[in-house]
């Protein structure tokens, strides 16, 4: 793929939030739980069968609304018979929501494969980009090639409607799960525009989508070129292949591309950034108890040395923070484009008993090597380089050509 396809979808997601795959993956830094073990992270503070009668007694306490309201329901509710399953899932959803944090969630058995399948690499779906955060699912970009690219939906489209029916008020995930299908079968979705008076209403056909996470070419002047589209598991492998292909090449220097990057996985972010950094620290994680974790970088890497520079926007998000801010705090590369998302937290991912879905749980806060802060703030670029109507309108990749620019000189 040409890097000029590549970055278009970039320019026309500048400023917006990316938040999930439409049929996939939440923005966000994800802990595997059997990675906890690895890191020696601090471990939870109770579970299931480590009661002592004390705390046995106070649970039975608070809980006895709960199990009042739970006969209740059962026997006064005027439809019967209820659904068990769904009144546990939704007590287990209210729980998570309460906590006000909107990294913090439960995901039925459903959800919870619709989240996980594209950072293995494929999903069926539409092979769009979204925004969960709003009133309405807004896309943000698409696959090349994928049935909403090739259906002409465009950055900023809201989702009024899926199959006919009203989504105002509906959980973004819920919706999701309406949009998302398997292959050959159809959605039809009404759009509001912006700019435009009436609604869109367009059919699209599912497609399996196959995600590569790592696009690369080399481009004029001897420069490598490398997009890391998000980091999934087999992100590392990809990348290091990329390299070495480039290397053939003899290239001056590299431009990577973390442009509406907008995550994964948290060992995925280490691996990666010691592809590129001598340091010891990738990143420090803060716990709610106030201690601080060290992550240092991997042996290894195979890009310590080459010039590189980095492109980053508003849909870098988490991972691509850790990567970026990395590369930045150490000098080892400059950044270009605009200021980053501001996701400074990760979330563990906790499969529950019994095939019942998952909880996604924030477990800490994350600090750059220089023990920056960058939640809700993001990473400034050390050339900030935006695109201006004109520029969009020629298809000019402003930042890219920054970005040569930069490499050029060195």
């Amino acid at each position: 793929m040409k890097p000029f396809q590549i970055v278009i979808l970039a320019m026309f997601a500048t400023m917006m939030i990316l938040a999930v795959f439409a049929g996939g993956v939440v923005t966000g830094l994800y802990l595997p739980t059997d990675y906890r073990q690895k890191l020696d992270l601090p471990a939870v503070s109770w579970l299931p069968g480590q009661d002592n009668d004390s705390t046995k007694t106070s649970r039975d306490t608070l809980f006895a609304p709960f199990w009042q309201a739970w006969d209740l329901v059962h026997e006064e509710f005027v439809e019967q018979p209820v659904d068990d399953e769904s009144l546990m899932q939704g007590a287990i959803r209210g729980m998570m929501d309460s906590l006000e944090d909107p990294h913090t969630s439960y995901m039925d058995p459903d959800e919870y494969q619709q989240m996980a399948d594209p950072l293995e690499g494929e999903y069926e779906g539409i092979g769009a980009v979204v925004d969960i955060t709003g009133d309405y699912v807004t896309f943000i970009s698409f696959f090349p090639g994928s049935p909403a690219e090739l259906a002409g939906l465009k950055s900023g489209d809201m989702v009024m409607e899926v199959d006919g029916k009203d989504m105002t008020g509906i959980d973004g995930n819920l919706v999701l799960k309406k949009i998302r299908g398997p292959a050959n079968s159809e959605v039809t979705l009404k759009l509001r525009r912006k700019d435009q008076d009436e609604p869109i209403v367009v059919t699209l056909k599912r497609q399996k989508i196959v995600m590569n996470s790592v696009e690369s070419e080399m481009l004029d002047g001897g420069i490598a070129y490398i997009q890391l589209l998000t980091f999934g598991e087999k992100t590392t492998d990809e990348l290091k292949k990329a390299i070495r292909e480039l290397e053939k090449e003899d290239p001056m220097g590299l431009i990577l591309d973390l442009r509406n990057n907008g995550g994964g996985f948290l060992n995925t972010a280490i691996e990666v950034t010691s592809q590129f950094v001598n340091s010891d620290v990738v990143m420090y994680e803060e716990y709610g108890s106030g201690e601080l974790k060290t992550f240092n970088t991997l042996p290894g890497g195979v890009a310590r040395d080459i010039p590189l520079v980095v492109l980053i926007n508003g849909g870098s998000a988490s991972a691509s923070e850790i990567l970026a801010g990395a590369l930045q705090d150490t000098g080892r590369a400059k950044l270009v484009g605009e200021k980053s998302y501001g996701k400074g937290s990760v979330q563990n991912w906790v499969p529950l008993k019994d095939e019942q879905g998952a909880v996604r749980i924030t477990i800490a806060r994350w600090l750059t090597p220089n023990k920056r802060q960058i939640n809700e703030i993001g990473l400034t670029p050390d050339f900030v380089v935006t695109f201006t109507d004109e520029d969009i309108e020629a298809l000019r990749d402003v930042q890219l050509n920054k970005a040569l620019e930069l490499l050029s000189t060195e």
